[in-house]
């Protein structure tokens, strides 16, 4: 799963974006999630990316030269701390461990149940950005 938490600040609204890979992802599933967060977002958009290496390369940057618009940063090395996202996964593996799916088809059933449940939940995704300890004018 490729996952990420938007953020408008003028407007105050947060926002979660999820694409479900059942293999390990490659630069271009990267690629194909910023293109559909694109479709998503007007403006600017600015996307905070650990250093992994499937966010950095040749791909990737010829993606970015398509669409000006596109920013991406880059959090620190082993700087999960930083990351909103973690937030996401912990409250994701909290639901999970109640629960035990018997086949791939199931938890990705209850996965997709579960994130489009947490997509509406605004308050858990701004606890998410909050316990993060990004600089606070993002907050």
């Amino acid at each position: 799963m490729i996952s990420g938490i938007s953020l408008s600040p003028e407007q105050r609204r947060v926002g979660l974006h999820c694409i479900f890979y059942r293999d390990n992802i490659e630069q271009t599933e990267v690629c194909i999630f910023l293109r559909d967060l694109l479709r998503h977002l007007r403006g600017h958009v600015i996307v905070l990316l650990d250093n992994g290496p499937i966010h950095k390369g040749p791909i990737i940057d010829g993606f970015c030269a398509q669409f000006p618009r596109l920013h991406l940063e880059y959090f620190p090395a082993y700087a999960p701390e930083l990351n909103p996202d973690e937030g996401v996964w912990a409250h994701l593996k909290g639901k999970l461990a109640n629960g035990r799916p018997d086949d791939i088809d199931e938890l990705e059933n209850w996965l997709g149940q579960e994130v489009r449940a947490l997509a509406r939940d605004e308050r858990i995704l701004f606890g998410c950005i909050n316990g993060s300890e990004l600089p606070l004018f993002l907050h």
